[in-house]
Parts: structure tokens; sequence; C-alpha cells
């Protein structure tokens, strides 16, 4: 009698459990602890996707049940692709690795990139850590310091690139093909560090990159006056950047206007996604969507964010799956001159 008092009372305790949802977290703890959870970077250390990946990877763990060890490991090439294609074709979707590469690659494939293996829209979404604030930066030594000495410049001036699907390279190309800016792209850098670097030695006077990554990275410079930043390719003007003149104001037609709306502001959602490798299992979808959530409101995180520069402004996984499969619905006639004007 007391055994099956005791198995019904055990039948009906799991029920209970399941019903308000504790069992499933009970499994992922018992899954995720001792065990090691890797964010595939597909940029260099050092910049702005490393920084922001080292940061939530900082406190991601004691927001997943069984606080399992994050670590960050870097996997460059072609423009952070071939970690796409990584975690597409090769990572185990057992939510023990997260891809963080480059955002402008989901359009690529809309467009028919070459050398793209992963399909976007199968991809699950974990979300994106802040929206991307494109901005174009001069040296100092240009002499160029507004839109306007910019766009009358007689010399192209030539701005370092990563490569396609990176902003340092689409955006540049967008504004060059939107607003007549005499640009010279010089594509083929690692990461923005090296960008960074190129430009403080003299290969190149500027870059194209996101107002986020290089307020934190390239402080000393901005401070001292030696990098300048010249326009904003955003919507609306960035709370911190209230003075500098919009891309989208110097557009010389309609098709400008909305390669500039399409290719850059669009794109800003999710220019920093955070991925899972298609198939993983919904449980664990969701509960990396909430650790991931989570770490962006966690106490330490944001003093260490405030502290780095970095910028939050969260967008969620299901947001970034709405939008990236709002790229494949893009008229013929547009989806032919982005792909004209990326080159891709």
């Amino acid at each position: 009698m007391i055994r099956r008092f005791s198995f019904a009372l055990l039948v009906l305790s799991a029920t209970l459990l399941v019903s308000i949802g504790i069992a499933p977290t009970f499994a992922q703890e018992d899954f995720y602890r001792g065990k090691t959870v890797r964010i595939v970077v597909g940029s260099a250390p050092g910049g702005g996707f490393d920084t922001y990946a080292r940061a939530i990877a900082r406190q991601l763990g004691k927001h997943i049940p069984g606080r399992p060890t994050v670590i960050v490991e870097n996997m460059t090439g072609a423009g952070s692709l071939r970690s796409a294609n990584y975690l597409y074709r090769v990572a185990k979707p057992d939510g023990l690795t997260i891809g963080h590469f480059l955002g402008g690659l989901l359009l690529g494939q809309a467009l028919g990139r070459e050398g793209i293996e992963f399909d976007g829209r199968k991809f699950e979404y974990i979300g994106v850590p802040v929206r991307e604030s494109s901005i174009c930066a001069l040296s100092k030594k240009t002499g160029l310091g507004s839109m306007e000495q910019w766009l009358a410049s007689k010399n192209p001036v030539k701005l370092g690139g990563i490569a396609p699907g990176n902003a340092t390279d689409d955006v540049a190309k967008i504004l060059q093909a939107g607003l007549g800016l005499p640009i010279h792209l010089v594509s083929g850098y690692k990461g923005t560090s090296e960008v960074r670097l190129a430009v403080e030695g003299g290969e190149v006077a500027g870059v194209c990159m996101g107002w986020d990554s290089i307020k934190a990275t390239w402080r000393k410079a901005l401070e001292a006056g030696d990098v300048l930043i010249v326009v904003q390719a955003t919507p609306k003007a960035h709370p911190e950047l209230s003075k500098i003149p919009l891309a989208v104001q110097y557009a010389r037609s309609d098709e400008g206007r909305r390669l500039i709306e399409v290719g850059i502001h669009d794109m800003s959602a999710i220019f920093r996604p955070y991925v899972l490798p298609p198939g993983t299992a919904k449980e664990r979808v969701e509960l990396l969507r909430r650790a991931f959530m989570d770490t962006l409101k966690d106490k330490e995180f944001v003093a260490a964010a405030e502290k780095s520069r970095l910028s939050i402004d969260p967008v969620s996984g299901e947001e970034v799956r709405k939008t990236v499969a709002g790229l494949f619905d893009l008229s013929p006639s547009l989806v032919s001159k982005l792909r004209d004007t990326l080159k891709w």
C-alpha cells in the first residue's frame, strides 16, 4: 500500500514538474553541468565582434542551468564565412557550440554569393546584443573633416575592409554607389584590429564600421582627435553622434536611398547574430535565448560594458529569424542592384 502511494506521489510530482516547466530545466542542468560551451567568433581577436563575445562569455555560464564553462574561439577566414560554414556543416547541434559571424553573410546568401554553404533560414538564432550603428571614420591626416569635403574630393579615399559581407566592405560599397562618394576600398584585412593599425600606419585613410566597435577599441585615437567620425549610415542619429550627418540625406536618387535602407539600415538588426546549428533541440534553443538575454541584463555584464563603452540594444532571436526570412522576399530588381553594388 505504501509502495503504491509512493509511486503515485512520484508520478504526480513528475507531472507537476513537467507542467510548470521545471523538469526540462532539471534535465538541461544535468546536461550542461561540467560541460564547456564554445562561442566561435568569425573574426580576429581584438575587434568588436571578439570584444563583445568575450564580455558575454564571462557572464553567460551562470545563466545556463548547470553553470557550464564558456570560452571564445576565433575562426577567421573569408570575412567569417569559414566560421559560418563550419557552424552549419560541421558543428554538432547539441547546444554546446554558438556561432558569432557577420550578419552580412545572410544577405549574401539571398543575393547568391559564392562560397556560402549554409541556409540562413535553417539556423537557430539566439539573439543580437546591439543593433549596428555604422559610421565612417577618417584619419585626421586626410584633411577631410566633413561629408561635403569628402564628396568634393578629387581623389578616391582609401578605406580598409575585411571581406564581402562585412560592414567594412558593404557599407563602403553602398555609400559609393548610393551617394557617389569617392572611395577606393582596400579589402582583405583579417579584422577591424588590423584595419585600425593600417589607418594609423597610413596604409589606408579610414574605415566604415560599427560605432560601438570603434568607440570600444579605438578610444584613444578618437579622444585625441586623430580619427574623425564624418558620417553615420543609420536611419536616425545615434544619441552619442547627434552632430554627425546621416548618409541617407545625401542620396542622389530614390534608388540610392533604397540601397542604403535595405543594404545598411535593415541589416543593422542582424549584423551581430549569435547562432546555433540547424537541428538544435528546441528546449536548448529557448534555454540559451533566455540565458543570452539574462546575460545582457546582468549587473556585472552591464558594468563591464559601460567601462568598455559597449552599447547594449538587444534583438531577440525570434526577431532575427523573421528579419533573415524577409531577406528572401526582396524584389528581383533590388536584389540585382544590391548584387551589382556589393559585387558578390
